[in-house]
């Protein structure tokens, strides 16, 4: 039986809510990386983008890492396997409106982790 090449990376405490980042980690699930790197590259929410990118090629580089002896059209078969985001740490800070009173404001962050599988 073959065993399943599988690769993980993380990403913590980007300054982005949960629910903005899956908007755009849900478009490349379960693709090819070549495919999920050309979708983030003309997204238009660059800044989440950008954070996605680098933990594509953090991944990716992983992979390069611990399968250096394989070739590079195995490469091609690589896929995105697994991504999840979570919420991170919350940023508490009081924002002054009248009489004296504060609003509080929740700055909020995500963690993102990422899985390649070759298929």
């Amino acid at each position: 039986m073959e065993e399943k090449a599988i690769i993980s990376a993380s990403l913590n405490d980007i300054r982005s809510a949960p629910r903005k980042m899956r908007l755009l980690v849900n478009l490349i699930r379960n693709k090819k990386i070549q495919k999920a790197l050309d979708i983030l590259k003309y997204s238009k929410k660059q800044k989440i983008s950008f954070f996605l990118r680098k933990l594509l090629l953090s991944v990716l580089s992983n992979w390069h890492r611990k399968y250096a002896n394989l070739s590079l059209e195995d490469e091609s078969t690589l896929y995105i396997k697994e991504i999840r985001v979570n919420q991170g740490k919350t940023l508490k800070r009081l924002r002054p409106v009248p009489q004296g009173r504060g609003h509080r404001i929740r700055k909020k962050s995500s963690k993102v982790l990422v899985f390649l599988e070759k298929r």
